[in-house]
């Protein structure tokens, strides 16, 4: 099945498939942050996949009573030192936890029968489904004998209520039946009539643990058989419950439908008293069935659009290339869309496949996954105008470094926060009990902090989020990689220790593997970035901000270290993964994360540093050499990495892999696993990820100027994009022709010098008002001038 992309500008933000999807990564998804819910597109027969950003395994991990495992890392790092390093290995596994995070959980499927008694591939004519992008909406149509047929689904924002029905005039004697079933043991299960319709509801709850899907258990789902205490609360296995009315609206007929949890908080017990539960969520179905479909269509795509609206991207493709840059629009445009579907102010931050999941036992757990996954989730929030729909991502960064404090002290010694390789709705922050090449890796509150800032440097931050969010956060995450540090026996530079590259191992001369060491590329970039921002962020919020105790002394702390760290190894011009003499055990592994400095970070920069941009560039070229990139989310990052690089022929060419074959019929991204149906897993992070990369060859900011078009693909002569957004909080707007600036509207966010460049550009011309601007050039061809807070700039070419 193949999607069809019209070129119609009114379709260009329709993604249009000609049948059923026959898997999940196939399907539409809908949600609004809290409620999501995959649709299918049945003929007759609709099923809907239900889901609620807090429906959880497990429940809250509690005080440790261990003692911990900081007594070996003095051994550890002495192993380190020695260049032992499976005594390394050996010695980390004793700072795992007994188990691992717990699985995002499936509610169950609706099933409605909305053109009853039809056999769903009986006399289809006509038939497409499309999810319209601007509109929030999924529609199926076709015509069976003599009838056409259209069914339309959205969720209805804040509500998080499913709406579904058809514009026909339903006519039979009874309304059409809805049917549930979960994966979950249903304790409720029982249908009211009530004035005008009929009313389902279901409840149960979920797993007390389930185990992630690559370890192999033989009771992999366990659930629990406890009475919940008198206020109605559990230690695990939280209650969910499902309210689904048919009803008529306006004559025709209606699904609405919601699902309600048990989670009450990170910390706190979830409840399963499932009466409760139901209550609330009949109660919720009922207040919405008055409201005319018209209405709720209506308010969600108002609501909608006062996100998706603020962007807006328009390529016009070379002769040729029309199909791919059609996929390309889309991939734009769906990747904003599903974030605005998946995380709102309030929610829970978008996991490992946003709020949608089919499976008890989903890949890797459907969990948040620090050491890429989750961060990637969001490097497109800031630059592409949804910086609001960052703050699931902080609710979540803020409450880590606080459970992160007990691993931080336990397991290291370490003041601060520690937090792992991935993480939960309960706010898991140990070493899991894995393999120490994913397990140990405790740097994920540096990355996430990383985030914070960004939400600052963007303009984005609302009155006191330096002071309540990001200071707090890197206060934590600086102290702990503080405490990481070691001297170099050879050097004297400081290296953090113990270090790993994520997921990747290294060769030891006699062939042999190994994962621990010190001073991996990428922590040493973390270390570097949290200790800067930290004291950015001091700098920046003034005298009151640093009225902690610990600042000061903290602030001398990391100024000291950074004069001491050690820079990236870099070994016959290509920069390496870890120190000198350590080779990849996997030379096209999926992660880059050695590339880090040069995106998402900012450290490396052609202005900057020339030579390491030439070290990184043939780092990549490597990796890509050797099989690298092999899936959804990994090609993601390089098309980021592409962009950077100024290589805009690349950049092109791994969006056109990455749609062709790293991505589904309705352009979800996949993770190849041959033991998955289908033979791939959906990840939402390269979704989010390609939308990044291409706003990066449109616009960038992060090296001190204004970069219009840096790395445009041969394939888009011809463009606009309205509303990117730039670090310093400006709005930028740019057209293009032949490919060469045609046109860029900036408003700065706030006062000062601004500089603007622009490749292949001669001079150009800056106005305010139709009046030119004063200019300065430097001789690096930046535009510079001072600039006002809220005046329109307009930029040409000279």
């Amino acid at each position: 099945m193949t999607p069809q992309h019209e070129s119609r500008h009114e379709s260009r933000h329709v993604i249009t498939c000609d049948r059923p999807a026959t898997r999940f990564a196939d399907s539409f998804l809908l949600g609004d942050g809290r409620l999501g819910v995959t649709v299918a597109g049945g003929a007759g027969s609709e099923t809907f996949d239900l889901n609620a950003d807090t429906l959880w395994s497990g429940g809250p991990v509690g005080p440790r009573t261990d003692g911990g495992a900081a007594h070996v890392l003095p051994a550890l790092r002495d192993a380190v030192a020695a260049g032992d390093h499976h005594r390394a290995d050996e010695l980390a596994l004793q700072l795992h936890a007994p188990g691992y995070t717990e699985s995002y959980q499936p509610v169950g499927r609706l099933t409605w029968q909305h053109e009853p008694g039809a056999d769903p591939d009986a006399d289809v004519q006509g038939y497409v489904r499309e999810l319209d992008l601007a509109r929030a909406t999924a529609r199926t149509r076709y015509r069976r004998g003599d009838a056409d047929h259209e069914l339309e689904a959205f969720v209805v924002p804040g509500d998080s209520v499913l709406v579904a029905g058809s514009p026909r005039p339903w006519t039979g004697a009874d309304l059409p039946p809805v049917a549930f079933t979960s994966p979950h043991p249903l304790l409720v299960q029982r249908v009211e009539q009530v004035a005008g319709g009929t009313l389902l509801l279901a409840a149960g709850r979920v797993p007390a643990l389930v185990v992630p899907n690559y370890v192999p258990d033989d009771d992999p789902v366990r659930y629990a058989r406890d009475e919940p205490a008198p206020d109605g609360t559990v230690p695990r296995g939280g209650g969910f419950a499902v309210a689904a009315l048919v009803h008529l609206s306006a004559g025709a007929a209606r699904l609405t439908s919601t699902v309600v949890t048990g989670f009450r908080g990170w910390r706190e017990r979830p409840s399963a008293d499932v009466e409760t539960l139901v209550r609330r969520a009949r109660e919720q179905v009922l207040a919405t069935a008055g409201a005319p479909t018209a209405e709720l269509r209506g308010r969600t795509e108002t609501e909608h659009r006062r996100f998706f609206d603020r962007v807006d991207l328009d390529l016009q493709p070379a002769a040729g290339r029309e199909q791919d840059v059609a996929v390309t629009q889309r991939v734009f445009d769906l990747g904003r869309y599903l974030l605005i579907a998946s995380s709102r102010p309030g929610t829970q931050a978008a996991n490992l496949q946003g709020i949608w999941n089919v499976d008890v036992r989903p890949g890797w757990s459907s969990n948040y996954t620090t050491n890429i996954n989750l961060t990637m989730n969001y490097w497109a929030a800031e630059s592409t105008g949804l910086g609001d729909l960052h703050a699931p991502l902080f609710d979540l960064t803020r409450d880590l470094a606080e459970a992160g404090e007990e691993t931080a002290r336990l397991d290291y010694g370490a003041r601060g926060a520690a937090v792992h390789h991935n993480t939960d709705v309960w706010r898991f922050t140990r070493a899991v009990a894995g393999r120490p090449f994913w397990s140990n890796w405790p740097s994920a509150l540096p990355w996430l902090a990383a985030h914070t800032f960004d939400h600052v440097d963007f303009g984005s931050a609302p009155e006191g989020f330096v002071e309540e969010v990001a200071l707090p956060v890197h206060r934590r995450a600086a102290a702990f990689a503080l405490d990481l540090l070691v001297p170099d026996p050879g050097t004297g530079a400081l290296l953090p220790s113990p270090s790993t590259s994520p997921e990747n191992s290294f060769l030891l001369p006699d062939g042999s593997q190994a994962a621990v060491t010190s001073g991996s590329t990428m922590d040493r970039e973390l270390v570097r970035e949290v200790l800067t921002h930290y004291l950015t962020l001091l700098d920046r919020a003034g005298p009151a901000a640093g009225q902690d105790p610990q600042d000061p002394p903290l602030a001398r702390e990391a100024r000291a270290a950074l004069d001491r760290l050690a820079p990236p190894a870099v070994v016959d011009g290509v920069l390496q993964e870890w120190g000198p003499g350590l080779a990849s055990a996997e030379p096209g592994h999926r992660h880059v994360s050695h590339l880090y400095g040069l995106f998402p970070g900012t450290s490396t920069t052609t202005r900057r540093d020339p030579a390491l941009v030439e070290a990184s560039r043939r780092a990549l070229g490597e990796r890509l050499g050797h099989g690298g990139g092999h899936t959804g989310w990994s090609r993601s990052w390089v098309v980021c990495l592409a962009a950077r690089l100024g290589d805009g022929d690349g950049a092109e060419e791994h969006l056109r892999v990455l749609a062709a074959d790293l991505m589904s019929d309705s352009l979800l991204d996949l993770h190849p696993h041959g033991d998955w149906p289908g033979g791939a897993i959906f990840q939402i992070d390269g979704n989010f990820g390609a939308v990044a990369g291409i706003a990066e060859t449109l616009l960038q900011s992060h090296d001190g100027a204004l970069d219009l078009l840096p790395a445009l693909p041969p394939g888009w002569p011809g463009g606009s994009v309205r509303g990117l957004r730039a670090r310093g909080g400006h709005g930028v707007d740019v057209t293009w022709a032949d490919s060469t600036l045609h046109r860029a509207r900036v408003v700065p966010g706030c006062a000062g010098e601004l500089r603007v460049r622009a490749p292949g550009a001669a001079g150009l011309v800056i106005t305010a008002d139709d009046v030119p601007v004063p200019v300065r050039v430097d001789p690096g061809g930046d535009h510079a001038w001072t600039a006002r807070e809220g005046t329109e700039y307009v930029v040409r070419p000279r």
